[in-house]
């Protein structure tokens, strides 16, 4: 964690580089989220709609950047977290969470959140308000 002196405007949340997801990691989260979607976890449905392959939850990638914010903050001083989905996760993508602190304020700092694939595909976009 960055000590809170330390915090500033451009200050950069260390990056969170995740493996590649794999049908393990799609039917592991389906469990654990209850998102049983078959588009998920299922290759002939996703192929019957066109696609290749199955892809990721979006929830998923947006549960990694809750996790890269939750090692950098305690979890508590999370005030606001929202997220815009802007491409799929396709299976074998290789995500990586960042943020940036954009704005400081009465003791609360405003982040600019985003998971990009190794291509450089931006997959989610969002921002939090955590307390310093």
């Amino acid at each position: 964690m960055t000590a809170i002196q330390d915090v500033a405007i451009g200050t950069e949340l260390p990056p969170l580089e995740l493996p590649p997801i794999s049908r393990t990691t799609l039917a592991l989260f389906a469990g654990a989220s209850g998102d049983h979607n078959p588009m998920h976890i299922d290759i002939d449905v996703a192929k019957s709609a066109g696609l290749d392959d199955v892809f990721a939850h979006g929830m998923l990638s947006m549960a990694y950047l809750g996790r890269l914010l939750t090692d950098w903050v305690d979890p508590q001083a999370i005030r606001s977290y929202r997220v815009r989905f802007a491409a799929i996760t396709p299976l074998h993508g290789k995500p990586t969470a960042t943020g940036t602190v954009t704005a400081i304020e009465n003791g609360l700092a405003t982040l600019e959140l985003t998971v990009t694939l190794a291509d450089g595909t931006v997959t989610l976009t969002g921002d939090a308000v955590v307390a310093l």
